[in-house]
């Protein structure tokens, strides 16, 4: 999976939670800048971030970085 299709599904699970950029950096200890840039595709999380983005959103780790949409 590619760093902007991770990107869209991070800006949807942000929105839909009715979340800013600097709400999820503070949770995970990241900059804002960061989730943006992940969030537009810029840049893609290391590992034990991956694993603190979808704790969470409590989500599963594969499906939310490695498994495509069907």
């Amino acid at each position: 999976m590619n760093r902007i299709e991770i990107g869209k599904r991070l800006l949807k699970l942000r929105t839909d939670k009715g979340l800013l950029q600097h709400q999820v950096a503070e949770s995970i200890g990241v900059d804002k800048s960061t989730i943006g840039a992940y969030e537009r595709g810029y840049r893609m999380p290391r590992d034990d971030v991956k694993v603190q983005l979808a704790n969470f959103y409590k989500v599963d780790v594969s499906g939310l970085f490695y498994r495509k949409e069907e």
